[in-house]
């Protein structure tokens, strides 16, 4: 995995030799995705395995985002995390709105000129019933100040990996598709919302989810 910080590499590999043995991945698409060069993935959020299976059958190193505190953490637990989510090459987000939220694009777009990958969830927040609900405009405003484009992601599956009651999770069909590139050229926020909305569409296609033409609750 070419560019990849040395234990983002060792846990492609070793998780990723894990989870295809043990529930067999599907992954489709993949000629949609770019060899070299910035793009941001896009895809739908069922649950916390989604960044899990998207990262192991990613052939590139995806740049997550994670919690600002991750970074800052103290003692010998948070000097862990610290030392994971750094070795990993994540993105620091400050929790809060106004300027706080954009630090996130601050982070992003540097990597993503660099030519590396960033992932978002459109929609925000996981479903909370399975179905795909209205996408907010992040995604195409980080990709259109960027210049990159958009790779609509398919996730299926991992909502049914860990029903509630269940401890551990169980065996259960994943795949992964991945879409073509959408190019995003946006001039107005009319525009914005117009390709975020076909950016849903394309995300539907891949999954046949339901779409909710309203934004889902955070959970």
């Amino acid at each position: 995995m070419n560019g990849a910080p040395p234990l983002y590499a060792l846990a492609h590999r070793a998780l990723g030799g894990y989870l295809r043995a043990t529930w067999r991945p599907t992954v489709g698409g993949l000629d949609h995705l770019p060899a070299t060069g910035g793009a941001i993935l896009a895809p739908n959020h069922l649950s916390i395995g989604d960044q899990v299976f998207l990262g192991v059958l990613t052939p590139r190193h995806i740049a997550f985002w994670a919690k600002a505190e991750y970074f800052r953490g103290s003692g010998p637990r948070g000097g862990l995390t610290r030392r994971v989510v750094t070795g990993m090459g994540a993105i620091p987000v400050e929790r809060g709105g106004g300027r706080a939220v954009l630090t996130a694009f601050d982070g992003a777009i540097p990597v993503l000129k660099e030519g590396g990958l960033v992932a978002i969830f459109p929609e925000g927040t996981r479903s909370p019933d399975g179905r795909l609900y209205r996408g907010r405009t992040g995604a195409v405003r980080l990709a259109q100040q960027a210049g990159v484009p958009i790779i609509p992601v398919g996730i299926r599956g991992t909502g049914h990996l860990r029903p509630p009651g269940r401890r551990l999770p169980r065996r259960h069909p994943v795949s992964v598709t991945f879409g073509p590139p959408i190019p995003v050229l946006a001039e107005t926020p009319t525009d914005i919302r117009r390709l975020t909305d076909t950016l849903m569409a394309a995300i539907q296609s891949l999954t046949g989810q339901e779409y909710v033409p309203r934004y889902a609750r955070p959970n």
